[in-house]
């Protein structure tokens, strides 16, 4: 009985393109115009096309590859949470590469070669969004995909309340008998990246407000980015007429920016001035940062064995897990 199975030339024919095309937009989408690139995945969904694993692919398969998708490669909380994925897979026969994205074409591109390369065995995708044809391009592609701080159907997930971090870090204030608390961080994040910081402000104003304390607007500041620099906009803060007693920071490398200005100024912490950052980086231990902790390391670790699970068993049922955050206390506060 013949194949019936779409082939590369079926898709080279229906897209209107060279073999050679195709076989770019699978392996190095960044080298063709986003127009073709178009044609021969709408040629490929059309067709339902999947490539075949030639015989270089099967040899390399003795040594595995697991992927990870991330951005902002060089933070501290990124890399501490690929040490864990790192660690992980340390007695395992797969290998870790990553795929940093600095701009949306980056995610974009990976996300159309990496279903049809075959360059992975299963992919962790940190802190990133995922359209629904992308979603598509996996599922037909049997990748084992796990997800942190994003929650996709049919895929499992690690993921961080960040509603309730922000609900601690208010708390944690009122309990020292703060009334004037401040909010530094981002809002000026690349497009490719998902907001969890906005969900972090959300729980800390609506804590604040449950308990009669107002968050007005000269106490939020938000972005720290061109045109103003971190340091003007932290400086600002402390310049009203009624200065915040404490600053919860959206990340730990802000409240690190906030302790320094704040030092400068010869204020003193915390009896002058409490801070709270989030993540817990190694530093933040360091520099007795009280923070909140999303288990880094720990989440980074559970999303590489439990695809590691998955990869062993292609029938196992997809979880979706809550990190448990909580508050440290430390001599910032």
């Amino acid at each position: 009985m013949p194949n019936t199975d779409p082939t590369i030339y079926d898709v080279s024919k229906l897209a209107g393109v060279s073999i050679a095309t195709v076989s770019r937009v699978l392996n190095s989408p960044n080298l063709v115009s986003s127009e073709t690139k178009e044609k021969v995945l709408w040629a490929i969904e059309q067709l339902g096309y999947v490539p075949k694993v030639d015989a270089r692919e099967r040899a390399r398969k003795e040594i595995g590859r697991i992927g990870v998708v991330t951005p902002f490669f060089t933070l501290p909380s990124f890399s501490q949470r690929l040490r864990g994925i790192a660690a992980a897979l340390i007695d395992s026969p797969y290998n870790l590469s990553v795929y940093p994205v600095n701009a949306k074409s980056h995610l974009e591109n990976y996300y159309t070669m990496l279903p049809y390369s075959y360059h992975v065995d299963g992919l962790i995708i940190v802190s990133l969004p995922i359209d629904e044809k992308s979603v598509e391009r996996f599922i037909r592609s049997k990748i084992p995909v796990i997800f942190i701080e994003n929650c996709v159907p049919n895929f499992s997930s690690i993921e961080i309340d960040n509603y309730e971090g922000g609900k601690l870090a208010a708390l944690h204030f009122i309990n020292k008998g703060h009334s004037h608390c401040a909010y530094v961080g981002n809002t000026v994040l690349p497009e490719y990246t998902l907001r969890p910081e906005e969900q972090r402000l959300a729980g800390y104003r609506d804590t604040l407000r449950a308990k009669g304390i107002d968050l007005p607007e000269a106490y939020i500041k938000l972005p720290v980015f061109p045109p103003k620099d971190q340091t003007t906009q932290i400086n600002e803060l402390f310049d009203l007429k009624t200065p915040p007693t404490a600053i919860f920071s959206a990340t730990d490398d802000l409240a690190l920016q906030v302790l320094k200005v704040a030092r400068d100024r010869g204020l003193q912490i915390p009896d002058e001035l409490a801070v709270i950052g989030f993540d817990n980086i190694d530093i933040a231990e360091y520099l007795e940062l009280t923070t909140i902790s999303q288990s880094l390391c720990e989440s980074g670790e559970l999303a590489a064995r439990r695809l590691l699970a998955e990869i062993t068993n292609p029938l196992k049922i997809q979880e979706n897990t809550f990190i448990q955050l909580k508050l440290i206390q430390r001599s910032t506060t």
